[in-house]
Order: C-alpha cells, then structure tokens, then sequence
C-alpha cells in the first residue's frame, strides 16, 4: 500500500471530494426537500463547468428534459444526475471531474437496460452530433421504460 492510499482509505483526492460533495448533497435535501432547488443545483454544477464539458452537460440536460420530465435533476456525487422515485438512473460525469480523457454518460442498476448477461451501463461522450443525440434518445427511453 502507498502512503497516498494508507493516508486515504484508498481513496483518491478526487474521489474523497466527490464523497464530500455527495455528503452536502445529502444535507442539503434533506433540509430543503424541494424538486425545483434541485434543479437549480444542478444548473449551478453545469455553470461551474467549462469548455466542452459544460456544452455537453447542458446538452444532455435539455435532453433529458424533453424526453423524460417524469426524472427528477438533481445533482449526485457532484455530478449532474436523473432520478425517478427517488433512485439516480442517469449521470453526467464531466471528464475535468476526475481529470478523464472523455466525459461520461453513465446508467445506474435502476436504469431498465438489461441485455442479456451482459450489457454496458457507461458510455464515452466527447460530442453532441445528431446520432448521438438520437442514440442518448433511445438509451434514456429505454432505461426508464
């Protein structure tokens, strides 16, 4: 084990962070208990964005939107996120988050797309063209068939 990992948990810096921000979350909604500051939460997590990240996020956001306003936004581990009777189906990981190669479009198990044995729950997204567009379509139809 490495000093960083003993001193950590095994935890990176980025990771305790995103655990911080969740335990805010957490907090936070229990004191407010309000759908609509939620929203603006995550607006706020997209505003602090940059760069194709923040395009992408709002990107995916206004679709969500149109094709699920039945999800509720709100923002989960610091990263904007879709829930629906109170489980997250679908997140937004912007790839500064944890200084990726790529941002991330993940499904949690809630999400309803079961293929088989196996099937993917993550998706790289590094932009918004009309296919993948129509391809997140599908995905977040399907998920909260």
């Amino acid at each position: 084990m490495t000093t960083r990992e003993t001193k950590n948990d095994g935890f990176t810096d980025d990771e305790r962070a995103a655990m911080k921000e969740r335990a805010k979350e957490l907090k936070a909604a229990k004191a407010r208990g309000k759908a609509a500051d939620a929203e603006a939460d995550l607006l706020a997590k997209v505003a602090e964005m940059t760069g194709d990240d923040r395009v992408l996020a709002e990107g995916v956001h206004a679709l969500v939107k149109r094709v699920a306003p039945e999800l509720a936004a709100k923002t989960w581990y610091g990263m904007p996120a879709y829930a629906k009777d109170g489980k997250v189906v679908l997140f937004f990981q912007s790839a500064a988050k944890f200084k990726a190669r790529y941002a991330t479009l993940g499904f949690n198990d809630s999400a309803a797309l079961d293929d088989g044995d196996m099937w993917p729950t993550a998706f790289a997204l590094t932009t918004l063209t009309p296919e993948v567009e129509a391809r997140i379509e599908t995905l977040v139809k399907r998920a909260t068939a």
